[in-house]
């Protein structure tokens, strides 16, 4: 599903402009994005959070140049969905 559909579904939904609905899903978007650039993560209870993980520094290899690397730690956005969706998403067997 994309972004423009999310959209079109939500407006569909609750009778709001398509328009207002795209503003909303993009603020949003941006504010997510904003608080996990701050170190903050994102908690929406019964759905997931947003979190950030921490990745250690290891050694990588490049196999075409037969060469080692160090490969630095950074942070990287992660999703972890909630038990109820997930108990929701197992039940819905089709």
């Amino acid at each position: 599903m994309t972004k423009a559909e999310i959209v079109a579904e939500i407006a569909q939904k609750t009778g709001i402009e398509k328009v207002n609905v795209q503003e909303v899903v993009e603020s949003f978007m941006e504010v997510l994005k904003d608080s996990m650039k701050k170190g903050n993560n994102v908690y929406l209870r019964g759905f997931g959070s947003f979190i950030i993980k921490r990745r250690a520094e290891k050694t990588g290899r490049n196999i075409s140049k037969n060469t080692t690397i160090i490969i630095p730690a950074h942070n990287i956005p992660s999703f972890k969905p909630s038990k109820v969706f997930v108990e929701e998403i197992k039940n819905n067997v089709r």
